[in-house]
């Protein structure tokens, strides 16, 4: 993999800043309210910066009669909404998208983004997406963390990913490290899920836990009495890290290797860009090397 480049794309939003009253000499101050208000003025300006940053997405990547694969998320839903303000505007136009997802494939048609469906030979020239974990450097993600809708997987969020000829993730600053910690699902066959899950088990032995999703209530060992079942009729595994990976790339090789797993929510080997979003604004990073000439 070539070299990682970056670059920085901050921008000044213009935003109203409360006026704290003016205290009376004897009032004191209520210090967990101030702090509430901090962080919560803090939380506002990233949502702001993550509006902004679908939005560059929207208007950098997207060109005429682009098929686009629509991510699934928060910030991909903030872009679908802007793409289809521009088609609406006129300012984009014979766009097709293709839904990764019942939810983005819901909140397409809302805004009225023309819809196809996901085929093996679907050519999609752009995709955004959002990702819960992404390595640094590597810009490897880790997607699926959602409960899925109607049955869904991750494994066409993933197919589409791969498919695409360029794609970004819209990711907040806390989700960009160093070091994976924090749980990667796995699609498995039902009918020998519990010895899939116990070789991944010893696979990662004292490093993570094992958990079949539900399909109601909390995760556990075995799923509870209603295990989620995929629209694919597959099971889902979380493996739960308890301790820092410093190498996702590793882990998903080594889960590919194992009997009766089907995928895994670790995105690798594609060259892609993040958009980042902090406090402040938002950077672009990629990991295309440089001597790749980008068509966008």
């Amino acid at each position: 993999m070539g070299s990682v480049s970056v670059w920085f794309s901050f921008q000044r939003l213009q935003m109203a800043v409360p006026i704290a009253r003016r205290r009376t000499p004897f009032s004191r101050p209520n210090k967990g309210i101030e702090i509430t208000r901090t962080r919560a003025c803090m939380g506002m300006a990233e949502n702001l910066w993550l509006l902004e940053a679908a939005k560059h997405t929207v208007d950098t990547y997207i060109k005429n009669g682009m098929v686009v694969g629509l991510g699934s998320g928060h910030a991909s839903k903030l872009a679908i909404q802007h793409l289809g303000q521009k088609l609406r505007a006129k300012k984009l136009k014979d766009i097709v998208g293709v839904p990764m997802s019942m939810s983005s494939a819901s909140e397409a048609a809302e805004v009225g983004i023309p819809l196809d469906k996901y085929q093996d030979s679907s050519q999609i020239d752009f995709a955004f997406h959002d990702a819960n974990i992404m390595e640094e450097g590597s810009l490897v993600a880790v997607i699926g963390h959602q409960r899925p809708q109607g049955g869904d997987s991750f494994i066409q969020e993933k197919s589409i990913i791969k498919a695409a000829k360029s794609i970004v993730y819209i990711i907040e600053g806390k989700q960009y490290k160093g070091s994976f910690e924090g749980s990667i699902p796995v699609l498995v066959h039902t009918y020998n899920w519990m010895e899939t899950a116990e070789e991944i088990d010893d696979l990662f032995l004292g490093d993570a836990e094992v958990w079949r999703r539900p399909f109601v209530g909390h995760a556990g060992p075995s799923g509870g009495d209603f295990p989620l079942v995929t629209r694919e009729g597959f099971n889902v595994l979380d493996v739960i890290f308890t301790s820092s990976i410093p190498d996702l790339a590793a882990v998903a090789e080594s889960l590919d290797k194992i009997n009766g797993v089907v995928d895994h929510g670790v995105v690798c080997g594609i060259q892609c860009r993040a958009v980042v979003v902090s406090e402040g604004g938002f950077r672009t990073i990629d990991n295309l090397p440089k001597d790749v000439v980008s068509d966008i």
